[in-house]
């Protein structure tokens, strides 16, 4: 079994982004809109901030309480869009139930849209003509093309559909020539689908579902499915039991986690350009 080292590749591209940022004297800032005080996303948060200023992005936070309108909402958010000196611009996710999520994305213009979660940007994507992939999309094949994991033409499963990790994942597969099946909780059996995939990819908010038993024998996993519980990290996979039987498997953490950071930057880096 080959472990994804997602973090390895990393390093290395955070250490790309900050001799180009020093070499072309570019002045990057990546602004983040935080709403409410999730202890998750204040960990993702942190770890993003560490990461852009030890490349030499700046990064500037914004907190608002999780009782803010959707109108008021999406008004601060526009203008921190449209302020000059932010050349990226992040939603961090999750955000309250009451607001429409959707609608505080969209006022992220596409130019700034290094998360390329607004309708805008999404459908660019969609299309081709977006100048960057959605993070976790583009760790993905970061991951699968450093360590020449076959993935072009084969049968992909995709668990979850969700706006960060299945939706953008399977659609791009599918760009690749793949066969996909999306499996999520309310698939009866996806025991069924997992077990005739070449490739599976995790995005589901579960912990430990998916075991040696349920996978064929020389299968690619990768784990971009992260749940914190009592201050522990899981994945959606059990690593022991899936070791034994895959040929490819990405760890949490380790895997896909600041590989997804590394290719965010990338983003700032490319749009602010």
């Amino acid at each position: 079994m080959i472990s994804l080292e997602g973090k390895i590749i990393a390093a290395r591209i955070f250490k790309e982004l900050k001799e180009e940022i020093s070499r072309t004297k570019l002045t990057l800032r990546l602004a983040v809109i935080m709403v409410g005080d999730d202890e998750v996303s204040r960990q993702y948060v942190g770890q993003k901030k560490r990461d852009a200023e030890s490349v030499g992005i700046e990064i500037s936070i914004h907190p608002f309480s999780s009782s803010i309108s959707t109108s008021a909402l999406r008004n601060r958010v526009s203008e921190i869009v449209h302020h000059s000196a932010n050349t990226g611009v992040i939603v961090q996710l999750p955000i309250s139930a009451h607001i429409n999520r959707q609608k505080i994305l969209d006022a992220v213009i596409p130019e700034k849209d290094v998360d390329v979660l607004s309708s805008h940007a999404f459908g660019k994507f969609m299309t081709g003509k977006s100048l960057v992939l959605p993070p976790m999309v583009g760790a993905i094949e970061t991951l699968l093309e450093e360590y020449h994991v076959p993935y072009r033409g084969v049968y992909a499963v995709v668990a979850g559909y969700g706006s960060l990790v299945g939706k953008p994942v399977s659609h791009w597969l599918m760009g690749q020539g793949c066969t996909v099946s999306v499996v999520r909780k309310e698939t009866p059996h996806p025991e069924e689908f997992y077990r005739r995939a070449d490739l599976i990819v995790m995005g589901a908010n579960e912990a430990n579902i998916l075991t040696g038993d349920m996978v064929r024998e020389g299968v690619a996993v990768i784990d971009a499915g992260t749940v914190i519980m009592n201050g522990r990290t899981y994945g959606n996979v059990v690593f022991d039991s899936l070791k034994e039987k895959a040929m490819f498997l990405s760890p949490v953490p380790g895997g896909v986690g600041r590989l997804t950071i590394a290719r965010l930057l990338q983003n700032v880096m490319i749009l602010g350009s």
